[in-house]
């Protein structure tokens, strides 16, 4: 996509570029002396947040949380696609390699203003936005998660992929964490910019209560799995011990068989008519007691 004018007044001038290209940076380089060090930074796409100054050139690299569902969870570009700002006088740049929620809704806002703004305060939306979209992550996630527990313990189901999906969950949910932590810095870089204190205080508040909510949600989900493995581990437990009684059942009656079943001649039952239901009434009874003692015990 090609090098946008989104606005322009006599205070600011916004630059989008989304899928930037290398005459892109190019003419970004020459245009607005961006070292070409800090625009290779939003090339990359596992590069963490960070804020880092030039000379006049101030530049904030923010991460954005996506909807995308991936197989694989191993890097924070997984989970997230990075915004660089760069401020550059009464001109902020914003490069992105795809779409993002934070920008598009940006430009709405912007566009429905009826006064003039700042770099400083369209780089503040954007900042706020990014935020929020962690905002909408981290509910999300705590819905998988409810659904997941109700799914254990309320409907007693006990599939194998429920601890996957635990992983997963836990997984993603560490991935934001971590992006959310090193944000700080960045976010704390705002009070920079010509902006109220109010303004900065209010990034900075929802920044702690993402943090504060992903953290909380890293102690549920790892609970839960705890919690799981505990009920898998009781229901194997509850078996094995079902088995265990029904062994103690047979036992007595096994050695008796075990007994008679060797060839010797002098046995009651071979001389006797009723010999061999004698001695399986005998079982029987050593079965009957055996459970009586067994359901006394409360085994």
């Amino acid at each position: 996509m090609p090098i946008d004018t989104i606005y322009r007044d006599s205070q600011c001038e916004w630059v989008d570029v989304e899928a930037p290209t290398a005459e892109d940076m190019k003419f970004l380089h020459e245009r607005y002396e961006i070292n070409n060090l800090l625009l290779e930074d939003t090339l990359d796409p596992n590069h963490l947040p960070k804020y880092e100054e030039d000379e006049e050139v101030k530049f904030f690299l923010l991460r954005e949380s996506t909807e995308l569902e991936r197989k694989n969870l191993n890097t924070i570009s997984d989970i997230s696609t990075k915004i660089g700002i760069f401020l550059v006088g009464k001109t902020i740049i914003t490069i992105h390699r795809m779409k993002t929620k934070s920008i598009t809704e940006t430009k709405k806002q912007v566009s429905c203003l009826k006064e003039e703004t700042t770099s400083g305060h369209i780089a503040l939306r954007i900042a706020l936005l990014v935020m929020k979209s962690f905002d909408d992550e981290s509910i999300s996630l705590l819905e998988t998660m409810d659904n997941i527990e109700n799914e254990i313990f309320l409907k007693n189901t006990n599939h194998t992929n429920q601890i996957k999906r635990l992983y997963k969950l836990k997984r993603k949910s560490g991935l934001n964490s971590r992006v959310l932590t090193i944000s700080t810095d960045a976010v704390d870089k705002f009070k920079l910019l010509n902006l109220k204190d109010s303004e900065v205080v209010d990034l900075k508040d929802k920044h702690k209560d993402v943090v504060g909510d992903f953290d909380h949600l890293n102690i549920q989900i790892t609970n839960l799995i705890s919690m799981f493995l505990a009920l898998s581990d009781q229901k194997a437990n509850q078996v094995m011990k079902v088995l265990a009684i029904y062994s103690v059942y047979f036992l007595p009656i096994t050695f008796i068989a075990g007994v008679y079943g060797m060839n010797f001649d002098n046995m009651p039952e071979l001389h006797h008519k009723y010999g061999y239901y004698a001695v399986l009434g005998v079982m029987a009874v050593v079965v009957i007691c055996t459970f009586i003692y067994a359901r006394r015990k409360q085994w």
